[in-house]
């Protein structure tokens, strides 16, 4: 144990008698074992230039992407109108628990390496190794998606297929030049697609329930007949002869494509340590996505189902039947008889596949570089320009959008479908791990003593939402592939549990070669490395007018 007294991370505010359990030593650990790559807070070379509106927007609508305006289209005719809705209900409780769970965490370490780092200091070095990684691969392979995605988006206007190859080479070279230029770019270039998106879903639902209820050209009053003709709840197609079977395993069935459509809500955490005023920005962000996810993605889901039924012949499928291009929005508004307003959707849409991937291939470059700056990957990887940006890491993740151009001779819907499942795989695996690691975190701040409750950001239905995001992601985990065992395929079956030896093969094989350990609560370093608030906040400047006060309660 160390003399060594914690790290002021604090609220100002803090009674430091009151922050230590009775009959709890004052002493705190440190680690200064070069081994485990604790100390690194010096090196961190990369600069706060993310701005607070700059988070709010990307915590908003940083990561909406295609699985919300495109794959909700696959889930509603997976699973019907109410399955589809019950399924992202259910994922939405595991993404919110994750999100909660890391914000914490950030809110006491707004530092490089975000949660795979959490891992690798507070559960064990080989946990992190792993979490990094499978992290990287993750977010790393969603890029080529979203790529994908957009190409699909764009044969609402051009079905010629020669053409892909040319608009999949335009799509990577953006994407990758918008990070490249830096974080600052990357802010504006998503503060600005964050507002269309917004702006687009919260449009959608409007024109949505006019239509439901008549207000469109043809005056068709819709309300919920489709819920009746053909029903609520689809099957899946496995289990005929047991119709209520059949319609839990359609809910099961789509689980995978919701989790897509939530993936990537913990970019706020992973930007960090580029973020100005991180403790106070991100507390900010993490209270407003319970009602981003009940806004946007639960009514909007509801909203889908109410006006296409899970049948319609136009829903983007697996089997790449129908119009690809189409999402549900853009149906029911042609549908109605509206002319101009499909094309608009359309190139909404393509802007947030287009931000999506962009954000993509920002986490995984942080988490890559974060992992060098550890020790768990190259060296070169840590290398920053002058700016502050980990100009190698960028460029190595950026290589995986080429992946993209497997669309053209694949079929854009199947190499979608297939990296959607890898991806949404991979990203329980993180949601876990976050929850996993702030288990031991909490553990180990109630052992020495932390107050976390004097944290800028704390849940105070901790630590129960990390159990509940534990179980349901690790159910995830193992029932996503279910369909495959009534009619086994091989392709198949490794795109659904793949990911599994993958994990454990990175966290076994560290661990060996390391040698490492689980730390035990009162091991753990909460100390080492970890900017005061002083170092980090910058004080917040009260509004002078009614439009300064108008931002900030939407920023």
């Amino acid at each position: 144990m160390s003399d060594l007294q914690p790290s002021p991370i604090y609220e100002e505010k803090r009674d430091d008698s009151a922050s230590l359990e009775k009959g709890v030593s004052t002493d705190y650990v440190v680690q200064t074992d070069e081994r485990y790559k604790f100390d690194q807070h010096d090196i961190d070379k990369v600069q706060r230039r993310l701005k607070q509106r700059h988070v709010q927007m990307i915590a908003i609508a940083g990561t909406i992407g295609t699985g919300l305006f495109l794959g909700s289209g696959e889930a509603l005719q997976g699973a019907g109108p109410l399955g589809a809705l019950i399924a992202y209900m259910l994922v939405g409780t595991a993404a919110y628990a994750s999100l909660c769970s890391i914000g914490e965490m950030t809110s006491h370490a707004p530092i490089s390496g975000t949660f795979p780092h959490f891992g690798a200091r507070w559960v064990d070095p080989a946990f992190g190794f792993a979490l990094g990684w499978n992290y990287f691969y993750t977010n790393a392979i969603s890029i080529p998606v979203e790529i994908s995605a957009a190409t699909i988006v764009l044969t609402f206007w051009d079905s010629n297929l020669h053409h892909q190859a040319g608009y999949t080479a335009v799509i990577c070279v953006l994407v990758c030049s918008i990070n490249i230029f830096g974080v600052r770019w990357f802010g504006e270039s998503e503060f600005c697609f964050s507002i269309i998106k917004v702006l687009l879903i919260t449009g959608l639902i409007l024109v949505g329930l006019i239509i439901d209820l008549g207000g469109g050209p043809d005056h068709d009053r819709i309300g919920f007949r489709y819920w009746k003709n053909p029903g609520a709840v689809a099957g899946a197609g496995l289990e005929p002869k047991h119709v209520g079977l059949d319609r839990f395993l359609g809910i099961i069935g789509v689980i995978v494509q919701a989790a897509f459509s939530f993936q990537g809500m913990e970019l706020v955490a992973i930007a960090a340590s580029e973020t100005e005023s991180p403790r106070r920005n991100i507390a900010k962000a993490v209270r407003r996505v319970f009602w981003r996810i009940l806004v946007f993605y639960i009514l909007g889901i509801l909203i889908t189902g109410m006006l296409v039924p899970y049948n319609d012949p136009d829903l983007l499928s697996s089997s790449g039947n129908g119009t690809a291009a189409e999402s549900p929005y853009v149906i029911a508004i042609n549908r109605a008889g509206i002319k101009v307003l499909p094309h608009i959707i359309n190139a909404c849409i393509f802007t947030s596949a287009f931000s999506a991937g962009n954000s993509f291939l920002f986490a995984a470059s942080r988490v890559l570089y974060g992992l060098a700056l550890r020790g768990q990957a190259p060296r070169i990887l840590t290398y920053c320009t002058k700016k502050g940006l980990p100009i190698v890491a960028v460029l190595t993740t950026g290589a995986f959008s080429l992946l993209a151009f497997m669309n053209v001779s694949a079929g854009a819907v199947t190499v979608f479908n297939w990296l959607v499942n890898l991806s949404a795989v991979g990203g329980f695996f993180s949601w876990c791990g976050m929850n996993i690691t702030y288990i031991f975190f909490y553990r180990g701040m109630k052992a020495q003593g932390f107050d976390r409750r004097k944290l800028v950001y704390n849940s105070k239905l901790q630590p129960y939402l990390a159990y509940w995001g534990i179980f349901w992601t690790a159910l995830f985990i193992l029932i996503n592939g279910y369909s495959v065992f009534w009619n086994f395929n091989a392709s198949g079956f490794l795109t659904a549990y793949i990911n599994i030896p993958i994990f454990f093969g990175l966290y076994f094989g560290w661990k060996i070669y390391k040698r490492t350990k689980f730390w035990r609560p009162d091991e753990m370093d909460f100390v080492t490395g970890i900017p005061t608030l002083e170092e980090t906040e910058i004080p917040e400047v009260p509004p002078r007018n009614i439009w300064e006060k108008i931002f900030n309660i939407v920023f």
